[in-house]
């Protein structure tokens, strides 16, 4: 039997609807899905009670799907199958996005379930590499990719975001902890008197990466939002970037004359 973590977003849906049978489905706190009804919520101090549910009902394995936003721990919270756990979650907060990720497939893996991704159940999901749209990248978008795949490098390296903005080889804006749409809301103001001006929006996994979990994402949401940021289209990691409704991402970006660009990795 299957559990999710589910979390906010379109993501959870899409792997519930290739499953064969539902899954259990897990919420955090304050992080709930926002179309399917969770059978167990937790908090970060319940969660060794939660592994200790999930066995009893005969899972063996998980999927992470969805946005969760970074707890906090309330030590008078914990209950006593969580206290144990306490310098794990302490070593994982204090580490970026991915270095507390891992620490928390540790733990689960360590309490005897296989980690799933969300791209193994429903792999339709996956960007496969080329360009939908009608609109297509010129070569200076196709330079400012390639600077994009070292930017992600760098910023891998950091344990930082998944995306930047990119134009003429410059780097305009790097993702941190408030993710693309913020990144990309910080620039629609100063682009809003100059659309069109030669941007590209520039998103993938970090190259060490555990692709099991966290993988990036786009959306119509990430399209509309790189369209008011001034951005000529998006260039994602072909295998490597989930999209959530693809026709309406063409759609929306064709709308705008702005392409998107499946990209091989170099």
């Amino acid at each position: 039997m299957l559990a999710l973590i589910a979390g906010r977003g379109h993501l959870p849906d899409k792997v519930v609807a290739a499953l064969g049978e539902r899954p259990i489905i897990c919420a955090m706190e304050g992080c709930l899905p926002d179309r399917l009804d969770p059978d167990l919520v937790f908090r970060l101090e319940t969660l060794g009670t939660l592994l200790r549910i999930l066995a009893e009902r005969g899972v063996t394995g998980v999927c992470f799907c969805g946005a969760i936003d970074r707890p906090a721990l309330d030590p008078a919270a914990l209950d006593a199958e969580t206290r144990p756990l306490v310098p794990i979650f302490m070593e994982a907060l204090a580490k970026g996005d991915d270095g507390a990720l891992r620490a928390a497939i540790h733990l689960f893996e360590r309490a005897g379930f296989t980690i799933r991704a969300a791209h193994e159940i429903a792999p339709e999901i996956v960007a496969r590499a080329g360009i939908p749209t009608q609109g297509k990248p010129r070569s200076t978008h196709r330079a400012d990719a390639d600077l994009g795949d070292r930017v992600l490098a760098e910023m891998g390296a950091a344990d930082e975001g998944q995306a930047c903005v990119i134009r003429q080889g410059r780097v305009l804006a790097r993702e941190d902890r408030a993710g693309t749409d913020a990144m990309l809301a910080g620039l629609a103001g100063a682009a809003q008197d100059a659309p069109g001006t030669g941007a590209i929006l520039f998103k993938g996994p970090k190259p060490e990466q555990d692709r099991r979990i966290d993988l990036p994402t786009i959306g119509p949401d990430t399209a509309k939002a790189a369209a008011e940021a001034g951005c000529d289209g998006i260039v994602i990691e072909a295998g490597g970037v989930i999209i959530l409704d693809e026709p309406r991402v063409v759609a929306v970006l064709d709308a705008m004359n702005m392409f998107l660009w499946v990209r091989e990795r170099p």
